[in-house]
């Protein structure tokens, strides 16, 4: 190696995953501007320090490519921090005290806005209004769940939207309701429309905002690149606006909405907006199609009937948002426009569906370069496995999800049976038949952290219950794979090629961790921590810890 120029920026002596095909582990890498020049032993690499170069010693520490987010909501999530989380809390009565004294902070608002609780904080997954009285007795207030397919809302809030029990459930949704028909304050999916069409908009300031927020914290976890798993205009304005002020330092994908209340006259609206062009990383190049629902409230769609909670037969099979042949349709439209098109499937029928209409897509235009995720992939039918694989469809999982927590234990479990369950999140069996894996964390709905995500992914065991059980041990992946799957499988996923990867050529975009994840002595991988975050080397985030 001869220094011409000098590195902007060497990291040496440490254990740099490269997650290239060899899978090298080098020593120390050098950046030079946006892209990686060099990576090798520390003696060869040093040799292209400069007048100007930093040095970071990396005291044996990790590197590894930026972690990239397949599935997230960053805009809600930043909402919700500079709002009222509740994601962090699981009593009901830590729920009631903390939005009661944000309520009392904020006696300007109208309503009270928040979300992120917890379906198995509530019998049968259902809070009362009543509850939520305690805390806002005398003015509206709604909080979404935590993964957002259902809304708690007081006696005010519905007073206010006029629900009432003589209100229908619309086509895509539930009320949820006492014996006499009467809402509960438990709206599910669709349903929350009702109230949420009522509430104040978010500002364009607010949304702008939201996007900082929710930038700094997946910098924070190594993130250098997303994609935004809805992107209705409001928030896509925001995103442009930041991306156009050169603030968007992140690469993002942004995954338009489909609205299931439309048709296919809606295609030439996203094309409109995608000609729109990409403002410097942000690109609106993927349209989200939500096919169906959650298990626990039974709007998943499966391929067979639920049981009832009391273990008999029902003839519920769940919903499907989008009509199948207006799904069939306006997929192979968006295949042949070249759109990505990213599902939402947690039921084996949606699934099904989204293969189904995968198929559909290659028969009638051939192979493009759409990379058509499925995200979720909850329940995939055994049947079903094999076929991600020959439609070039990419399995894009959070797989903090799949153990055996409260929520799954007590509100998903009953309504599937013993063989349903043991269909749940098959990552070992996809990567056997050969499928593409990319990984998402679905945040805010469970934590943006992707190494929990990886340690949940590899043990099939929660951060809190280590050492329990593993879930379904034969679907644990090794450490190596998990990190493929977040790095080179989400870049797969987001078109961004020449990321996922460290070697010369390709962008510089950089998580180091603060030890080497390989030491046996290391501890969990849930517990390692992000030290520095680099995205087209600059720093996006840095600990003072990371020296040099």
């Amino acid at each position: 190696m001869t220094n011409v120029e000098g590195a902007d920026l060497i990291l040496t002596n440490g254990h740099v995953r490269t997650m290239d095909d060899a899978g090298r582990v080098a020593e120390a890498i050098a950046v030079r501007g946006e892209r990686v020049i060099a990576v090798g032993p520390s003696s060869e690499v040093v040799r292209l320090r400069g007048p100007r170069t930093r040095v970071v010693e990396l005291r044996g520490r990790t590197v590894v490519p930026g972690f990239q987010d397949a599935h997230c909501h960053p805009v809600s999530a930043g909402l919700d921090l500079m709002r009222c989380p509740l994601n962090d809390l699981y009593l009901v009565d830590d729920y009631v005290a903390r939005i009661a004294n944000y309520a009392k902070a904020h006696p300007e608002l109208d309503w009270i806005v928040g979300g992120g609780w917890s379906m198995a904080s509530f019998p049968g997954g259902m809070p009362r209004r009543e509850i939520l009285d305690r805390a806002v007795p005398d003015r509206p207030a709604f909080f979404d769940s935590r993964d957002g397919h259902d809304g708690w809302v007081n006696t005010a809030g519905l007073e206010r939207a006029g629900v009432t029990r003589e209100t229908a459930d619309p086509r895509d949704g539930r009320i949820g309701r006492d014996p006499d028909g009467s809402p509960m304050g438990t709206l599910h999916e669709g349903a929350q429309r009702l109230v949420v069409t009522i509430m104040p908009e978010d500002s364009a300031a607010d949304l702008e905002a939201a996007v900082l927020r929710g930038q700094a914290e997946l910098h924070r976890l190594g993130i250098t690149a997303w994609q935004d798993a809805i992107v209705r205009p409001p928030n896509e304005r925001a995103y442009r606006a930041i991306a156009g002020r050169g603030e968007l330092t992140a690469r993002v994908v942004g995954a338009l909405w489909w609205d299931r209340g439309l048709g296919l006259e809606q295609v030439e609206a996203l094309l409109e907006r995608r000609a729109a062009g990409p403002v410097d990383r942000f690109r609106p190049t993927s349209v989200k199609l939500m096919l169906d629902g959650i298990v626990e409230n039974r709007t998943a769609l499966l391929t067979k009937p639920y049981f009832e909670p009391g273990g008999g037969p029902s003839d519920v099979v769940g919903l499907t948002y989008i009509e199948p042949a207006i799904l069939h349709a306006a997929v192979t439209q968006l295949d042949a426009l070249g759109f990505q098109c990213h599902f939402h499937a947690i039921g084996d029928g949606a699934v099904r569906l989204a293969l189904d209409v995968c198929e559909s897509a290659l028969r009638a235009n051939g192979r493009t370069d759409g990379r058509h995720h499925v995200s979720h992939i909850q329940l995939v039918h055994p049947t079903d496995i094999g076929r991600f694989a020959a439609l070039g469809v990419v399995a894009n999982a959070q797989p903090y999800w799949a153990c055996d927590s409260p929520q799954m234990v007590e509100l998903n479990y009953p309504l599937l049976g013993p063989e349903r369950v043991a269909w749940h999140y098959p990552f070992r069996s996809l990567l056997r038949t050969g499928a593409r894996l990319a990984m998402g964390s679905d945040w805010a709905v469970s934590t943006a952290n992707p190494l929990l995500e990886m340690e949940v992914a590899m043990t099939r065991v929660d951060d809190e219950t280590r050492g329990a059980p593993a879930f379904l041990p034969d679907e644990r992946l090794t450490l190596d794979e998990a990190l493929a799957a977040f790095t080179r499988g989400s870049a797969f996923v987001n078109h961004l090629d020449d990321t996922g990867v460290l070697s010369p050529g390709m962008l510089a975009d950089i998580a180091v961790l603060d030890r080497d994840i390989d030491d046996p002595d290391a501890g969990p991988l849930g517990d390692a921590r992000v030290v520095a975050t680099f995205v087209g080397g600059s720093a996006v985030f840095e600990d003072p810890a990371l020296g040099g």
